[in-house]
C-alpha cells in the first residue's frame, strides 16, 4: 500500500498514487479519510449528483471552513496583542507604585 516515495490512497472509490515523504504517510491517509467523509455526507444528502460536482462541493465547503478559521485566528491575534498591551500598562503601573 504505501513505501518511502509514495502512497496509494482511495477516494471516491479511485485509488490515486500520491508522492508523499515517509513521515508524512499517516497524516495524508489522515486527510483522505476526512476528505471521504466529507464526500460521502455531500453524497448521501442526495442534492447533487455526479462525481466531479460532489467533488467541488467538498472543497467548496473545505476552503469556506479554511477561511473562516483564519478570520478567527486573527481575531485571537488581535486578543494577543490587546493582551500584551495590558501586561506592558500592568508593568508600568507597578514600577511606578514602586518608585512612589
Amino acid at each position: 500500500m504505501s513505501d518511502s516515495s509514495g502512497l496509494n490512497i482511495r477516494i471516491m472509490d479511485k485509488d490515486y498514487r500520491v508522492a508523499c515523504p515517509a513521515d508524512q504517510q499517516s497524516s495524508l491517509k489522515d486527510s483522505a479519510d476526512f476528505l471521504n467523509d466529507r464526500l460521502d455526507d455531500i453524497k448521501n444528502k442526495g442534492s447533487i449528483i455526479g462525481t466531479e460536482r460532489i467533488a467541488v462541493m467538498a472543497a467548496l465547503n473545505l476552503a469556506h471552513e479554511l477561511l473562516s478559521s483564519h478570520v478567527s485566528m486573527d481575531s485571537f491575534s488581535d486578543v494577543d496583542n490587546r493582551m500584551l498591551n495590558l501586561q506592558k500598562k500592568i508593568d508600568i503601573a507597578l514600577r511606578d507604585i514602586e518608585v512612589a
